[in-house]
């Protein structure tokens, strides 16, 4: 067997323009296929990090309180009349008992309980309507990174300050350590200082999003106990819809997973990738075909020495080697060379954590170097089959004599 391979180097070197060509060829071919895979899943990430990164990966939110009411009418029917009360907030009343357990399940990475409503942000005479959050101090960025979207101040939430998006403080003409007026929709208003202003690259949730603590929200929507929600980060956000089934099996309250409102972006992401699929695939079928080529070449040229090996009693076994080593060290050399020059070409790139809206998201980490060099030898060696199949089926005499 090695001696075999001695003998395909020996083919290989022998022509070396045609050899360069070819393996080149093989790395342009793997270079395009890193890159794809790199590209492909950095866009993926990115796309999920600007969508359901930022979003609950799964939501336990309180139902109204408010029953409807059964009023007998003057016709001798039943009336069915919602009770409609705004200073009534729906809540969680018994949820910190079951903070623990949640927690506790594989999969969880952070929960976070909140108070949510409306409010209207006052200065002078300016007034903006706002959805207001209430956040528990230690967990600012445990569902939406606000840490990373801050642009001026802190992200600590302290009782009597306020974070707000950059659209909403422009608008307002609010500065840092400003103070504000933040009337509740329960008619409860406070005076919050500006502690620190975010940038979401969102138009709406920067005009219209406003934080506070958990305790300045109880005091703004009287609710002295519970919570309106509670939102919950996963490790694998595809693993939603399992861990919802579980909290709901083990607290018996209504979980509410992030991809039973999100199925069109699910369905993009699939798409996606199995876009990215196809054109890999296109990239190695390249290959293949090249290799394949340029090997059914060689045999036509070299029929006179594989005509005297089999003369001299060589099996065919032997020949099929020889020409199946050639496609083997071509994709093997051509891979290696393609995943070198793809991970010098996406170094120049940044990085996953530097992505920015406007920047190519490309991520070095999933460029698979190893399966498309696996690939690529696999495939290269598939691709020289046919060939060595060829060379070893020639006839002596036939060959000999050309």
């Amino acid at each position: 067997m090695l001696y075999a391979i001695k003998i395909a180097v020996r083919y290989l070197t022998a022509n070396k323009a045609q050899t360069s060509l070819l393996v080149f060829g093989v790395a342009v071919g793997v270079f395009i296929f890193i890159f794809m895979s790199a590209l492909i899943g950095g866009l993926a990430e990115f796309i999920m990090a600007r969508t359901a990164g930022d979003l609950s990966h799964v939501t336990i939110e309180a139902e109204s309180q408010d029953p409807p009411l059964l009023i007998p009418s003057p016709a001798e029917t039943i009336l069915l009349v919602q009770q409609k009360d705004s200073t009534r907030t729906a809540q969680l009343s018994t949820i910190d008992a079951f903070i623990p357990i949640m927690e506790a399940l594989p999969g969880v990475l952070a929960t976070s309980q909140q108070i949510t409503g409306g409010g209207f942000l006052k200065h002078g005479a300016l007034a903006r309507q706002v959805s207001v959050t209430g956040l528990e101090p230690d967990k600012v960025s445990a569902i939406v990174n606000l840490k990373s979207y801050l642009i001026e101040g802190s992200a600590e939430l302290g009782t009597g300050t306020i974070l707000i998006g950059k659209t909403l403080a422009e608008d307002m003409s609010f500065r840092l350590g400003q103070t504000v007026r933040l009337q509740a929709d329960t008619g409860i208003d406070a005076s919050l200082i500006v502690s620190g202003i975010f940038e979401t690259g969102s138009g709406g949730y920067d005009r219209r999003q406003a934080y506070i603590s958990l305790a300045t929200a109880r005091t703004l929507f009287a609710m002295p106990q519970g919570v309106s929600k509670v939102e919950i980060k996963l490790t694998d956000l595809y693993d939603a819809a399992a861990t919802a089934a579980r909290i709901e099996a083990v607290t018996g309250l209504p979980a509410t997973p992030w991809t039973e409102n999100a199925a069109q972006l699910l369905d993009a992401l699939k798409a996606q990738g199995q876009t990215g699929l196809l054109l890999k695939t296109f990239a190695l079928v390249t290959i293949i075909i090249g290799v394949a080529s340029a090997l059914l070449l060689s045999t036509y040229r070299r029929r006179p020495e594989i005509g005297i090996m089999r003369a001299m009693g060589t099996p065919r076994s032997f020949v099929i080697f020889v020409f199946v080593s050639q496609g083997a060290i071509i994709g093997l050399v051509g891979g290696l060379l393609g995943a070198a020059i793809g991970y010098l070409v996406l170094l120049m790139f940044p990085t996953r954590e530097e992505f920015r809206p406007g920047n190519l998201p490309i991520d070095i980490t999933q460029g698979a170097y190893g399966i498309a060099i696996l690939l690529t030898t696999i495939g290269a060696i598939a691709a020289s089959i046919l060939p060595a199949r060829s060379a070893s089926r020639v006839d002596p005499v036939t060959a000999i004599g050309q």
